[in-house]
């Protein structure tokens, strides 16, 4: 178990750096989106090989979808990077996914306590309550720095994001339990593949950012 943290946080760190990189390098994000929409996509098809291995037509409709979203996010957020002020709010969404994630992860292995769902035996509601103040975190770091201001509005659109986060892993962990594995890969130590690192992404950022232009 300390072996899986170590390998998580160490994992996390780089892809954290890696975030910072992408930021100021438009080159960088396009190889990095196409590198991820790849393999993400080769994780869910044999996600979709293992659980419908008798029925084509579900298994080819599910990856047409999957793809197609996928394809679709990544030239979405490409888009994102075209000037300072839309890749920085695109910078603080990943951010807000991110902190979700690890408060997530922090607080359900030091408090437990009752499970979230029987979908992920993992999720707890400690767990999804560290998301949330994780998230709200993150947001009062750009506040104390100035990059935002501090707005009802502001705290509505980060609770969601996080609860869209949240949204992206069960159900991702829903299609693991059905594939009866534990993860969607193994190329990312104490993550498992690059669909259980973005599995919160792919739902949090782009409904997320709908959200907040709907409260501003």
């Amino acid at each position: 178990m300390k072996l899986q943290i170590k390998q998580r946080i160490l994992t996390s760190i780089f892809l954290f750096l890696l975030l910072i990189l992408i930021f100021f390098d438009n080159n960088l994000l396009l190889i990095t989106l196409t590198v991820f929409t790849i393999i993400s996509s080769l994780e869910f098809i044999k996600l979709m090989n293992k659980i419908f291995k008798k029925s084509n037509f579900f298994r080819y409709l599910s990856n047409t979808i999957f793809i197609s979203y996928i394809f679709i996010f990544s030239i979405f957020l490409h888009s994102l990077a075209v000037n300072y002020y839309t890749k920085s709010f695109l910078f603080l969404v990943l951010l807000i996914c991110i902190f979700s994630d690890v408060g997530g992860f922090i607080f359900g292995k030091f408090f437990k306590g009752r499970k979230l769902t029987k979908i992920s035996p993992n999720k707890t509601i400690s767990g999804s309550i560290g998301s949330f103040i994780f998230s709200i975190i993150c947001v009062l770091i750009f506040v104390y720095f100035g990059f935002l201001k501090i707005s009802l509005s502001i705290f509505l659109f980060t609770s969601a994001t996080s609860f869209l986060c949240q949204s992206g892993d069960i159900f991702i962990s829903y299609l693991k339990r059905k594939a009866k594995v534990k993860d969607t890969g193994n190329l990312l130590p104490g993550h498992g593949g690059i669909l259980d690192r973005i599995d919160g992404i792919l739902f949090g950022v782009p409904f997320g950012i709908i959200i907040f232009y709907l409260l501003s």
